[in-house]
């Protein structure tokens, strides 16, 4: 068998009606793995075979526990994890501080690796401790949700698509949150959604699902711009580039962050210069040029070299894949524009964005 000091190793087989779930990856054990793909793909019922929850054959290690193979299954309760599902199922009798306390009175006090304070920081809880859930949004409630999961000092924390139930609002409001806690959470958290929106704010890591198997699995950066999988065929195909704030201009009401290969302007952030953020760059908002251009509205562009060039699934169009000093974003150009520039892999040309999302 592998070392498995480093990962979350999964073998599992489980069939049902006319759905087989076949799944061998092995996940990071540490940062936010998202579990991605259409409706019925698998998603869930993979969550739920790792936590226990359903008995598939194979086998789950987690670091060196064994939490199951072809001798051994650790029922749901006795693995070291923490579920969180899209309704937060908290106690209507008790206010938000007793559900708290509830979760952190189960745990041995030498087992605390959160505690309370940190949580009630971390999801902004003060001011809704005595509120019952009834008196809660549906976004406030699942941050309280999120709150009783970690004080449960899990090693792994499953999220089974948690925002699925909420508005947009709600959503956008609890958003920022789970972003904090990719950077606080010294665990692995494995992250079930279909939100494209989640899946470029939230990975660390990816594993693609298509009917019950795994299409791929890897970094974000590089599954994103991956031109032989669905992602970067997508409408809203994009690019996330990690990138650091390095200065504001409040006159024009805009920010400059640095990112590999360069820099770029978007739009006033609140976030402090140096901070760590993530940009996303539409591959319809991409368009190229051989030579540099000046005196132009587009204030972005990039130096950066064709490592592929793939028929679009709009065959008027194709998708060309840029790197820039080791990460790729994508730019949908039309079929002619490619043969009138005469693009080969290998070339350097020049990549203008119309426009750049900071994902804050």
């Amino acid at each position: 068998m592998s070392d498995t000091t480093d990962l979350l190793r999964t073998r599992l087989l489980h069939r049902y009606e006319n759905f087989t779930l076949q799944c061998e990856v092995d996940l990071p054990a540490q940062g936010f793995t998202i579990i991605f793909g259409r409706s019925g793909c698998g998603k869930t019922t993979l969550l739920r075979c790792i936590a226990g929850l359903t008995r598939a054959e194979g086998e789950v290690y987690f670091r060196e526990q064994c939490w199951q193979n072809a001798k051994n299954f650790l029922p749901v309760h006795q693995r070291p994890l923490a579920c969180v599902f899209q309704q937060p199922a908290l106690f209507p009798h008790l206010d938000v501080g007793g559900n708290l306390e509830f979760a952190l009175d189960r745990v041995k006090s030498d087992a605390q690796k959160i505690s309370l304070d940190d949580v009630i920081a971390w999801l902004a809880l003060e001011n809704l401790l005595t509120h019952t859930p009834s008196q809660l949004s549906g976004g406030q409630q699942q941050r309280v949700a999120i709150a009783r999961a970690l004080l449960a000092s899990p090693q792994v924390l499953l999220m089974d698509e948690p925002l699925a139930s909420l508005d947009l609002d709600s959503k956008a409001e609890i958003l920022p949150y789970l972003e904090q806690l990719r950077t606080r959470l010294s665990i692995p958290v494995l992250y079930v959604t279909h939100s494209a929106d989640e899946l470029a704010r939230l990975a660390d890591h990816l594993v693609l699902l298509e009917d019950g198997k795994v299409r791929a699995a890897g970094g974000l950066h590089e599954l994103l711009t991956r031109p032989d999988l669905p992602l970067a065929h997508l409408d809203d195909a994009a690019a996330v580039l990690e990138a650091v704030i390095l200065q504001h201009d409040k006159h024009y009401h805009l920010s400059q962050v640095s990112v590999e290969g360069g820099s770029l302007t978007v739009a006033l952030s609140t976030l402090a210069v140096g901070s760590k953020t993530r940009v996303r760059i539409l591959a319809r908002d991409v368009s190229i040029t051989l030579q540099p251009i000046e005196q132009s509205s587009i204030q972005n562009s990039l130096r950066v070299r064709i490592t592929d060039i793939s028929p679009d699934r709009d065959t008027a169009r194709v998708l060309v894949r840029l790197e820039l000093e080791g990460a790729y974003i994508l730019a949908r150009i039309t079929r002619r524009a490619a043969d009138q520039l005469a693009l080969q892999i290998g070339q350097w040309i020049y990549a203008h964005i119309k426009a750049t999302a900071l994902m804050s």
